[in-house]
C-alpha cells in the first residue's frame, strides 16, 4: 500500500505548550506508596522516594503532573498530608475505599515535583470543601505574607513558597460517583466563587474548570455551557476527560479511537467559543485534556480487591502492542490540536493504568505504551504543521471512512528538526509513505522509530520487559511502515 503525507513549512497549526505531556499522580493503588515513594527501597532517596522511579519519569520528559485526584480530591482535607508525619491522620478514603495513610501530602509532593523536573497541577477540593480551603491551600503553597497558612508552611519547614501556578477547581462534578457531585449551575456557582478567591490570594495563578466527565456524560455540552455562563471570566481552561479500550477486541475499531478524540475536543473548543461570543468577551477559555488514557484491562481484577487496605493494587492495566498503537495515535490527536488543547495529563504516571510499572520492594520495567510517549515528548516540541494524509480509509465500529494513515508533524523551535509521528492502521499490510516537505525541501531522514510486531497482544513484565520495544529502522531505501504500528521520523537539515 501506498500513501501521501504533505507538510507545508507555512501551514502551522500552533506553538505547542509543553504542558501537553502531562502526567498524573493521585493517591490511588500503588501510584504514591509503592509507585513515587517507599523509604525502604534500595533505591530510595533521603526523602522516600524511589531513585529507579525518578529516573524513568525524567525519560519520559513531563513537564507537569496533576495532583492529589482524581476522585480522591472530593473528599481529601489538604491540611493531613503537612506538618509533622508522625501526627499525621489516617483515614478512611471513600472514593477508592482504601486507607490513606498521609505520609505524602502536598510538603513531600512539591519536592518529589523539583527532583523529577516538573511543575504542579495542583486540584482542589470542590465536593465536601470549598473557596475558603481552597484559598487558604493557594496561601500556604504560593504566599509570602506573614499570614497564618503562609507561616504554617514556614514552621513545617518551607521557608520558600511551593510556586504552583496551574490549578484545577475540583474533578469531575457532574459524575454521580463523585463524593458531593453537583448539577451545572451548583458547580458553576462554586467554582465562579472559589476561582475569585483563589486569584485574589495569588493573581498570577491559572484556573481549570471541570468539564464533563466523559464525552458519554448524559449532561455533557449542556455542562459545559452551563458552567461556563457561570465562571467564564474567572477561568482560564476547562477541563475534558476520556478513556479508551478495547474490551470487544475489535482492533479495527480500537484503532480508530482517536476519532473520538478528536470530535471530543473539536465539540469543546466550540462550545467554549459559543460562550465567549455569548459574552462578547475578548478571552478565549481554551482545554486542559487533563485526563486520557486506555483503560479497560483491570476492570474485573479490580471487583475483586478487597477494601480498606493501604495502597491496594488498583487499575494495573497490563498494556499491550495494540494499546501502544492507539497511545501514540491520541498523541498525535492532541499535537493536531495544540490550538486549543495546551495542557494534558497521561493519567496515570506509575503502576495506576501507568506507562511505569513496579513490584512493591521490588523491580520496575516499562510499559508499551511508555514508548510512544516518551519519543513524542521529547521531540513533539516546538511548532505543530498540518500533516496532510492522502490515504485509503476502511469501516469498523460503526465508523466510516477512518483514514488508514494519521499523522502529526513538529518543527523544534530551533528549527533543526522536524519530526513526523505516523500510524498505520492498516492490520495486514506495509504502507510506503510519499512525504511532500514544502519549504523543507533540505531535510533529510536520519532516524526511523518504529513501536510495531506481528503479536498485537504482546506485553512486558517484570520478568521480559523487552516483548515490546522500539525498533530502528532504515532511511535509507524510503520509509516503510509496519502493519499496525507508530512511527517518529526525524528529519535535519542536509549539510552544505
Amino acid at each position: 500500500m501506498n500513501a501521501k503525507i504533505i507538510i507545508s513549512k507555512d501551514k502551522t497549526i500552533s506553538r505547542i505548550d509543553n504542558r501537553l505531556y502531562g502526567s498524573f499522580i493521585e493517591h490511588l493503588g500503588r501510584a504514591v506508596y509503592g509507585g513515587i515513594y517507599e523509604p525502604g527501597h534500595k533505591t530510595a532517596d533521603d526523602m522516600g522516594f524511589r531513585g529507579d522511579v525518578m529516573d524513568m519519569v525524567k525519560k519520559l520528559n513531563v513537564p507537569i503532573v496533576r495532583y492529589p485526584g482524581g476522585n480522591f480530591v472530593s473528599g481529601y482535607n489538604w491540611e493531613d498530608g503537612t506538618g509533622d508525619k508522625a501526627k499525621r491522620p489516617k483515614k478512611m478514603e471513600l472514593a477508592w475505599q482504601s486507607v490513606e495513610t498521609n505520609e505524602v501530602g502536598i510538603d513531600e509532593f512539591q519536592e518529589w515535583a523539583k527532583r523529577a523536573g516538573s511543575e504542579i497541577l495542583m486540584a482542589v477540593n470542590l465536593g465536601t470543601r470549598g473557596a475558603d480551603e481552597a484559598r487558604n491551600l493557594v496561601e500556604y503553597c504560593n504566599s509570602e505574607t506573614d499570614t497564618y497558612y503562609a507561616e504554617m508552611r514556614r514552621k513545617n519547614g518551607f521557608d520558600k513558597p511551593f510556586g504552583i501556578k496551574t490549578w484545577c477547581l475540583g474533578n469531575e462534578m457532574d459524575g454521580d460517583w463523585q463524593i458531593c457531585h453537583k448539577t451545572p449551575y451548583e458547580y458553576g456557582r462554586i467554582a465562579c466563587e472559589t476561582a475569585k478567591l483563589m486569584k485574589w490570594t495569588d493573581p498570577s495563578i491559572e484556573l481549570v474548570a471541570c468539564g464533563s466527565a466523559h464525552m458519554f456524560m448524559p449532561t455533557f455540552g449542556e455542562w459545559e455551557r452551563t458552567v461556563l455562563r457561570e465562571c467564564y471570566d474567572h477561568v482560564d481552561y476547562i477541563s475534558l476527560h476520556n478513556y479508551y479500550g478495547n474490551p470487544n477486541d475489535d482492533t479495527a475499531a480500537y484503532l480508530a479511537s482517536a476519532m473520538d478524540m478528536d470530535s471530543f475536543i473539536k465539540q469543546v473548543a466550540a462550545i467554549c467559543d459559543e460562550i465567549k461570543a455569548e459574552k462578547n468577551s475578548d478571552k478565549t477559555v481554551n482545554l486542559s485534556f487533563d485526563e486520557w488514557n486506555i483503560w479497560f484491562h483491570s476492570n474485573e481484577q479490580d471487583k475483586q480487591i478487597k477494601k480498606w487496605q493501604v495502597a491496594p493494587p488498583l487499575l494495573e492495566d497490563i498494556y499491550n502492542l495494540e494499546d501502544a498503537v492507539v497511545l501514540g495515535n491520541l498523541l498525535i490527536t492532541l499535537i493536531n490540536n495544540s490550538d486549543r488543547v495546551k495542557i494534558a495529563c497521561l493519567a496515570q504516571l506509575v503502576n495506576v493504568i501507568a506507562p511505569i510499572m513496579t513490584e512493591t520492594s521490588g523491580r520496575i520495567w516499562a510499559q508499551t505504551i511508555f514508548y510512544p510517549f516518551m519519543y513524542t515528548s521529547q521531540h513533539g516540541r516546538g511548532t505543530a504543521l498540518e500533516a496532510v494524509c492522502e490515504c485509503g480509509g476502511y469501516t469498523a465500529g460503526g465508523k466510516e471512512n477512518i483514514p488508514y494513515i494519521d499523522s502529526a508533524a513538529v518543527i523544534s523551535e530551533d528549527e533543526n528538526e522536524l519530526a513526523v509521528f505516523v500510524v498505520n492502521r492498516y492490520l495486514d499490510e506495509s504502507c510506503s509513505i510519499d512525504l511532500s516537505l514544502s519549504g523543507y525541501e533540505n531535510y533529510r531522514p536520519v532516524q526511523h522509530i518504529a513501536i510495531e510486531g506481528d503479536d498485537l497482544k504482546a506485553v512486558n513484565t517484570a520478568d521480559e520487559p523487552n516483548n515490546v520495544v522500539p525498533a530502528e529502522k532504515s532511511v535509507s531505501e524510503g520509509i516503510i511502515l509496519s502493519p499496525h504500528s507508530w512511527n517518529m521520523i526525524i528529519f535535519k537539515e542536509a549539510q552544505q
